[in-house]
This record gives structure tokens, sequence and C-alpha cells, in this order.
């Protein structure tokens, strides 16, 4: 019953984060008491994770260089580029073109590591790429929005190095861990987790739109669009360089993840400190759309044929 039941929520996660995320708009405090948690969840998703996993996926991964690089490459340049293209060609107001350079100059999310994760990617790549382009950005972030913006900025290395530790490293660590201890004991209980994380995804991508209700309530339309074209182009760039590079179906599957998935709440955080509440929007935006997005990705790759 229980892998019936498993089974079920897999075939169908995109139906219920759309029927959750309704529900949220609806009545947000049924999901926001979830904020204080988000962390806690996503360690979570990353513990389970880490239970699928072996040390050697990531010795592979490290040495994958070729994707690695790719991936930081477009990160720091499709993404910033693209946010200025689409905010002059779409004729944003120039808060919200700072809130879009601002997200794009941001480095990979912690969310790209789970939706690899669901959408069976290869998640030792996706998380040695998160890891890297986020120790980059105290660097290259301001970096770009100096050059784009002509705005400099400081961001905190150490908090940003801690945060990612606690939320991705630790509990990713503490899975392999067990999972090289109890190895084939675990084994009876392992396919549970990839509904667990279906089911955290879900409630925090509600959670999200609990916590940004009134905002969505204006639906500012044209700030959406580049949003979510903004993403697109992401996901695009990554899955097609990765295939001129010559790549595996998984390693362009898992660079669009990463470069199409921004790290949105440093978005949201930078452009409320340095910018305004205004040039937030887009970031805001990101934030919901392209976890909505990854979960379609994820689970359109999850249904296609199994590539190498």
């Amino acid at each position: 019953m229980i892998s019936s039941f498993c089974s079920l929520i897999e075939r169908h996660f995109l139906f219920l984060a759309v029927l959750l995320s309704a529900i949220a708009f609806i009545d947000p405090s049924l999901f926001i008491w979830l904020k204080p948690h988000i962390a806690l969840c996503l360690g979570l998703i990353m513990f389970g994770m880490g239970l699928t996993l072996e040390f050697k996926d990531f010795v592979v991964a490290i040495r994958n260089y070729k994707a690695v690089g790719l991936g930081i490459l477009l990160q720091y340049t499709v993404m910033p580029l693209l946010a200025v293209l689409l905010s002059s060609v779409l004729g944003l107001p120039q808060e919200a073109m700072i809130g879009m350079v601002v997200i794009g100059a941001c480095p990979g999310g912690t969310a790209s590591n789970v939706i690899a994760h669901l959408a069976k990617a290869n998640v030792a790549l996706s998380v040695t790429m998160t890891l890297i382009s986020t120790l980059l950005a105290p660097i290259l972030t301001p970096a770009i929005i100096y050059v784009v913006l002509n705005q400099q900025i400081d961001i905190p290395f150490l908090p940003m190095v801690k945060s990612v530790f606690w939320i991705v490293i630790f509990p990713l660590v503490d899975g392999l861990v067990l999972r090289r201890l109890l190895r084939s004991k675990l084994d009876p209980v392992i396919h549970i987790f990839p509904t667990v994380s279906i089911l955290v995804i879900a409630l925090l991508i509600a959670c999200i739109i609990g916590l940004n209700h009134d905002m969505l309530a204006t639906f500012p339309m044209l700030v959406f669009a580049a949003v979510a074209l903004h993403n697109l182009g992401g996901l695009l760039a990554g899955y097609g360089v990765g295939k001129v590079a010559g790549l595996p179906r998984k390693d362009c599957l898992t660079l669009a993840i990463e470069v199409g998935m921004q790290n949105s709440g440093l978005g949201v955080a930078l452009a409320t400190k340095y910018f305004s509440v205004a040039s937030a929007l887009p970031g805001a935006l990101f934030s919901l759309w392209h976890n909505i997005s990854g979960v379609f990705l994820a689970n359109r790759s999850r249904i296609a044929p199994d590539e190498k």
C-alpha cells in the first residue's frame, strides 16, 4: 500500500503542487506557518538525497570539470545578460529592471538541488555547481551588479557559506554517511524519500505563495512575463549548451536546472537592502515561478525515456 501511495504521489506531483498553491492563494494562513521551518525542510530533502547517493558520485562530479565550468560560466553570463535584454525589450520600469539584474547576477539556489533530485538528474553535479557558484558569489555578484548598474554592494562571505553548509552540505553528508554505514539495511525505505521530497517541496511552494499573496493579487503581468522568460531562457541555455558540448542527457538536464534556477532569496535580500522594496518584486516572483517551472520540468523528465 505504501508503494502504491508513493507511486501515485510521484506521478501526480505537478498537480499536487498546483493544487496546494491554489489553496494557499485562497487561504494563505494554511501554509505561512511553515516559513520559520523552510531551512529545516530543505535540509530534510538534502538528507534524503544523501541516502540515495554515494561518495563516489561526488568524485565523478568534481572530475567532470567540463560540465561544472560550463554551468558556472552560463550562470554568471547568460542570466545577467538575459535580464538586461528582457528588461529592455519589454520596457520594464527602472526598479523592475534593477531587480531583474540583481536576480540574474545571483548564484544557483538550493532549490535547484531539490529539483535535480526529483527530475532524476545528476544530483551530485547539481550540488557541486551550487556550492562553487555560491562560493564565487561574494566576488562575482557584486562585480556584475556594479558593471551593469554602477552600484557597488557588499555581500558577506561567511554568512552565505554557513547557510549553504547547514542547509545543503551538513544534511547531505549525514545522509551519505548513514547510507555507507547501513547500506542494504536502508533499501526497504529508500523509495519513500522521493515521495517525502515531493510533499515537502509542494508545501514549500504553497508557503511561498501564501507569503506573497498581496503582491500576487496585484498580478504585475509585465514583470511576471519577464521573470518567466528569464527562467525559461536559463533552462534552454543550460540544456542547449550542454547538448552542443556533448554532455550526457542527465548532465544537460542538470545544467538546465542549475542555470535556470537562481538563489532568489539572496536576490530579494540584496534588492531590498541596496535599492528599493519595489526592485525586490522580480526576485519574489522568480522565487515562485522557478519552483513551479522546476516541478513541471522534473515531472516531464521523469516520464521521458531514461537516457544515459
